[in-house]
């Protein structure tokens, strides 16, 4: 039985509480349009309250388990933001690597994802958890991609197609197509906005990757909406 570590999740929420401004609260509320509160406190702010916690060893999870259940468990009952923030970076710290990228932590990262369910959890879970794992084992996670990319949650269909985000020259030229594609006739503005982003973030990678991209953005031709057209080719002249 997976067991939540209460004297983690306390200690997380006890340092992030002594942390934030009243003001900056409201303003990353409203910026987020988001029904959870904020404490207040900058991604910069949040790292360094973070650092000697996770660093303790008193609060070392000792178990891939017990490491699972007390991310879910500081996700679950989050009061504010922050602590599903501190969850997230639960999830990728240097001493819970070899957990974060094996590949039954995938449906972990899909429950995050899915519900969160807003842009600033998704992409950093697609970008950073979910990458790393599909570069890792890509002929099987190539599979796991291709089905996301056709869910009914509109975030994990974002998340399939921003997987490929960090992968830069590694990235999986048709995976990205076969993520992209089912989701052409979808008007959702972050399901085109992703699909613009993934295009453009992989046109970075080279001159090659580049010129791929315009080859696929007239390709795709009138399929591709307009929203996701210019992002794709934003950085490309």
């Amino acid at each position: 039985m997976r067991t939540v570590r209460d004297d983690v999740v306390d200690a997380i929420c006890g340092v992030l509480g002594k942390e934030g401004e009243p003001d900056r609260a409201k303003g990353q509320q409203a910026y987020m349009k988001s029904t959870m509160p904020f404490r207040g406190i900058s991604s910069p702010q949040l790292t360094a309250a973070l650092r000697p916690l996770l660093a303790d060893q008193a609060y070392r999870l000792v178990d891939r388990d017990e490491w699972e259940a007390t991310i879910r468990g500081l996700w679950d009952g989050a009061p504010f933001r922050e602590e599903r923030y501190a969850a997230i970076a639960i999830s990728g710290h240097r001493y819970y690597r070899q957990w974060a990228r094996d590949r039954s932590v995938m449906p972990l990262y899909r429950y995050l994802a899915d519900s969160g369910a807003w842009w600033d959890f998704v992409d950093e879970i697609a970008a950073r958890r979910v990458g790393p794992v599909l570069r890792a084992y890509p002929q099987l996670e190539s599979e796991r991609m291709r089905a996301w990319a056709t869910e009914g949650s509109m975030w994990v269909r974002r998340m399939a197609i921003l997987s490929q985000l960090s992968s830069k020259g590694e990235t999986d030229r048709q995976l990205l197509l076969d993520c992209i594609t089912p989701n052409l006739d979808d008007r959702e503005f972050f399901i085109r906005k992703a699909i613009g982003w993934s295009l453009r973030q992989y046109s970075r990678s080279g001159t090659t990757a580049a010129d791929w991209v315009r080859r696929s953005v007239d390709e795709l031709g009138p399929r591709l909406s307009p929203l996701s057209r210019r992002e794709a080719l934003k950085h490309l002249g």
